[in-house]
């Protein structure tokens, strides 16, 4: 038997997953084919009984409420725990301290509500959604670049709710990085990472917006805000980094890494992920996760298995300084950025997402989003490819110990 699922002090149906009857006893809870419940039979009270789980009420409250509406003892329980163990009952008054620290900025909750939302879905758990939303705020997140792809994913990880992002790049900032959602036209001279800097602590829920120019100098404003300055942001040793997203803004080194540039990342056994846009095509990954996935390493030794001329190319195309503008359709950017931030949550919210270990690639103009394995190499020092094959050993053993038992 498996067991129960967690009890929610105060039951509300999740309001992301919008409701609908299928015929007069079956109810569809959610939209889409990926997170949609269908539950029946449900008989007319306990239809009616539903529209109490608001979440205002208490779970005795609710057995009360059941009696005065006819419903069979025990009734109620049942039913929440049919809903509980379908993934559609949420807690409202869950999410423990962290969670309750945020509900009393309630300026900060009501910018992150859609995330909030969007985060019960994925966590059937009652209140799993909320201790996600609340653990955001404590990691720590790097993104190297500033370009139209690294500031745009910097300021979406700041709006959904990552508290500490540091954003490294350097040089000041032309006119080819402005990009909406990311380096804004008036930035155009200043240092790029102080400018980067801006628009994340401007995307982030838990600072009040800068007040109006013309009341006075920004900095001459006190500020409220409970995220360190950017210079602290740089330093930051209050948690240890989460996860780097390398975002350059030559693609080159997002589509070809060079395995030197992340070799302290891999020593250090810090996550990371790769973003760019190299000419008209987009990647995505991979998400490295040293010493368990395939990284730069493996990445650049593959493709010169299958092509030798390949070292040769790079050689080339990393030598000397570009004088050129790169090419970076500004859509096809955004997309890039939007899909990154997408995969980065998922891993910051516990998930593994489909980048692991392998790159998401697509070209204009048909956009034709596809993933490319990317598989640890035997001879890169970065030990994935042994622990690989140490875990296809282990679990071939298990398996020939359950055959033979």
């Amino acid at each position: 038997m498996g067991t129960s699922p967690p009890t929610a002090t105060h039951p509300v149906l999740k309001t992301a997953l919008r409701r609908g009857w299928r015929d007069l006893n079956t109810v569809q809870f959610g939209v889409a084919p990926a997170h949609a419940v269908v539950l029946g039979p449900v008989d007319t009270a306990t239809g009616t009984f539903l529209t109490l789980l608001d979440g205002t009420r208490g779970v005795p409250l609710l057995r009360e409420e059941g009696r005065r509406m006819g419903l069979p003892d025990g009734h109620v329980d049942a039913l929440l725990h049919r809903l509980t163990r379908a993934g559609l009952i949420d807690d409202a008054t869950g999410g423990g301290p962290a969670f309750d620290a945020l509900r009393k900025r309630k300026g900060a909750l009501d910018r992150l509500r859609p995330d909030l939302a969007a985060l019960t879905v994925l966590s059937p758990e009652p209140a799993a959604g909320a201790q996600k939303l609340a653990a955001r705020r404590t990691l720590r997140v790097q993104v190297r670049g500033t370009g139209r792809v690294g500031t745009v994913i910097a300021s979406v990880l700041s709006a959904a709710g990552i508290g500490h992002v540091d954003v490294r790049d350097g040089g000041c900032v032309e006119p080819w990085d402005v990009a909406p959602g990311g380096l804004p036209a008036e930035s155009v001279g200043e240092r790029r990472d102080t400018a980067a800097h801006r628009a994340v602590r401007r995307a982030a829920p838990y600072r009040p917006p800068r007040p109006d120019r013309r009341a006075g100098p920004p900095h001459s404003q006190p500020s409220s805000s409970s995220q360190p300055p950017p210079q602290a942001l740089s330093h930051s040793e209050e948690a240890p980094l989460a996860l780097a997203i390398i975002a350059p803004r030559d693609g080159l080194s997002a589509h070809t890494p060079d395995p030197i540039a992340a070799e302290e990342l891999v020593d250090s056994g810090t996550p990371h992920l790769y973003a760019g846009v190299i000419e008209a095509t987009g990647v995505v990954g991979p998400l490295v996760l040293p010493g368990g996935t395939a990284c730069a390493g493996c990445l650049a030794r593959d493709r010169a298995d299958r092509d030798p001329t390949w070292p040769r190319l790079i050689a080339q195309w990393r030598s000397g300084h570009q004088q050129h503008v790169p090419a970076c359709d500004v859509a096809l950017a955004t997309a890039v950025a939007g899909l990154a931030a997408a995969h980065a949550l998922a891993f910051l919210d516990g998930e593994l997402p489909a980048s692991t270990g392998a790159r998401w690639e697509a070209s204009s103009p048909g956009l034709d989003w596809h993933a490319r394995p990317v598989w640890a190499h035997p001879d890169c020092p970065c030990g994935a490819d042994r622990r690989s094959k140490g875990e296809q050993t282990s679990e071939g053993e298990e398996q020939h110990d359950t055959m033979a038992g």
